[in-house]
């Protein structure tokens, strides 16, 4: 009989090779039951490779895994939902047209008639504080309450781990807080919890003990409580965390982008239309918008950059000129660059390489194109310089895109319009799902455009980011934005009401 370990799950010198990079390298691992363990490491450390080899999406090359004290071979996620480990992955997986109850049975190993899965959802949302109707249509929930279904899903299973990616990238505050309080709860009772994020001030909130990675290899292994966000950093980096420098503010200068009264029919049935947009964004300075994903954010992008067009072309000024009938090139024109949330696809064409992805978006402003035919030398000396300046861990510029960490992607697509030096610059999620040190870089440097007398609009999740690079900031909820506030004069929680939707009279809630 095999003796009971004092580990739930273990895992001892993890290796797995992919063409020209070792994502992980004799990597070890130990988890309790009932303890809530975070996962640390820089974009490319090897954190989610190590986590696809324990929910058996990869297989490691060497390496092995031992699950309540006995050795196992991980085939497959069904697999690994046999033994006991569930995960909630940053991306959902859901159909917005069906109802919470019939998704979750898509998901579901076992199969039970809707009727008593649904008062098990109920039972099991009311329990920990996770308020679901499995009656509802996903399209007509939150991003909050979606990530609820993906949690719920994962309990109905009865896991004995529970692995979390990035979970609080879509939630205001206030639902954090209620997250943080569900999964004490879980560990109270005995689950096992492994947790990877990027915000160290939740890892030292909501963290027990800490394993670090750093270039594929584990690095550390320490109690969270012992240490401090700069110790973490340091650990994750190979160096101190330098502190935020914030450039020179200057005196703002004229109106560079500008919206009025700007309505937008979203394309996708199941997008949010924009309504009475109304925004300006003066040289020299940064304006945030936060809200929760979903909220009407990639259409307020698409319109300004003008992947998106309407009819009314006073609605979109730049530079004082009517323009949102003109399109995205035509709008670069005048000045204006953007970043898009979405890396893969829509920031970057995933089959091009690294120099034919730079000259996308720079072939005009930077002069790429001579007599007709590409100056691929410049071009490839311009990707070089973005590699080496935002510090995109490659081997080389001639890589697809797709072959980068989603972290040094963002990199790679930031520096690239950093380096145009637009007068206008409009970006949704800088430093979504990069490491510390590399979102110190990218906010410091938006900081920099701002302080030379470019106009820059940051659209983001992250509300701490917001309050610390902003001029003025504001929120969209539901394709309706609120109004804007100086930064000195409104605080957290206040903002978390904003995203929710809540009016404010000055700051403070509009309880009339």
């Amino acid at each position: 009989m095999t003796e009971k370990s004092e580990y739930l799950i273990e895992l001892t010198g993890m290796r797995k090779a992919f063409p020209g990079v070792l994502a992980t390298d004799n990597v070890d691992l130990k988890i309790r039951r009932g303890e809530v363990h975070a996962l640390l490491g820089e974009n490319g450390a090897g954190k989610s490779t190590l986590v696809k080899m324990i929910y058996g999406i990869l297989k490691p090359d060497a390496g092995e895994i031992r699950f309540n004290g006995e050795t196992v071979d991980i085939k497959n996620p069904a697999h690994a939902r046999e033994l006991g480990v569930a995960m909630v992955f940053q991306h959902f997986s859901l159909f917005d047209s069906l109802t919470v109850v019939e998704n979750i049975s898509l998901g579901m190993d076992q199969k039970s008639d809707m009727k008593t899965l649904a008062t098990k959802i109920t039972d099991v949302s009311e329990r920990y504080g996770l308020p679901l109707d499995p009656h509802r249509h996903v399209y007509t929930l939150s991003v909050g309450e979606r990530q609820r279904i993906e949690i719920i899903r994962c309990l109905l299973q009865e896991p004995k781990l529970l692995i979390m990616d990035e979970p609080t990238s879509v939630l205001t505050p206030q639902e954090v807080d209620k997250l943080f309080i569900t999964l004490r709860r879980l560990g109270e009772e005995g689950l096992a919890i492994l947790y990877i994020s990027h915000k160290l001030d939740e890892i030292k909130a909501l963290c027990d003990d800490a394993t670090i990675l750093r270039l594929g290899k584990k690095v550390g292994g320490v109690s969270v409580a012992e240490e401090s966000t700069g110790s973490l950093a340091a650990m994750m980096m190979g160096e101190e965390l330098k502190e935020f420098k914030q450039a020179a503010k200057v005196t703002v200068g004229d109106i560079r982008l500008e919206a009025k009264d700007l309505n937008m029919i979203a394309s996708d049935p199941l997008g949010i239309s924009l309504k009475n947009i109304n925004l300006e964004v003066r040289a020299g300075e940064v304006v945030g918008i936060a809200g929760v994903a979903g909220n009407g954010q990639d259409e307020l992008l698409t319109a300004l950059n003008g992947e998106h067009r309407n009819n009314n072309p006073e609605s979109i000024y730049i530079e004082g000129k009517a323009s949102a009938n003109l399109n995205p090139n035509q709008r670069r024109e005048l000045g204006m660059a953007s970043v898009p949330e979405k890396r893969l696809g829509h920031g970057a064409m995933p089959d091009m390489n690294l120099i034919d992805n730079a000259f996308l978006t720079a072939y005009d402003r930077l002069g790429f194109i001579k007599s007709g035919l590409i100056d691929y030398a410049k071009t490839r000396k311009f990707a070089k310089e973005v590699i080496r300046d935002f510090n995109v861990k490659t081997p080389r510029a001639n890589v697809p895109a797709a072959s980068l960490s989603g972290g040094n992607l963002q990199k790679f697509i930031i520096g690239r319009e950093f380096k145009q030096k637009p007068s206008i610059l409009v970006v949704s999620q800088p430093t979504w799902g990069v490491d510390a040190g590399a979102a110190q870089t990218i906010r410091e440097a938006i900081r920099e455009m701002a302080s030379q007398g470019a106009a820059v609009l940051v659209i983001s999740q992250d509300l701490d980011e917001l309050m610390e690079i902003s001029d003025r900031i504001g929120a969209i909820c539901g394709g309706v934005l609120s109004k804007f506030y100086p930064i000195e004069e409104i605080i957290i929680e206040k903002m978390g009401l904003l995203m929710a939707g809540v009016e404010l009279e000055d700051g403070v809630q509009n309880v009339a």
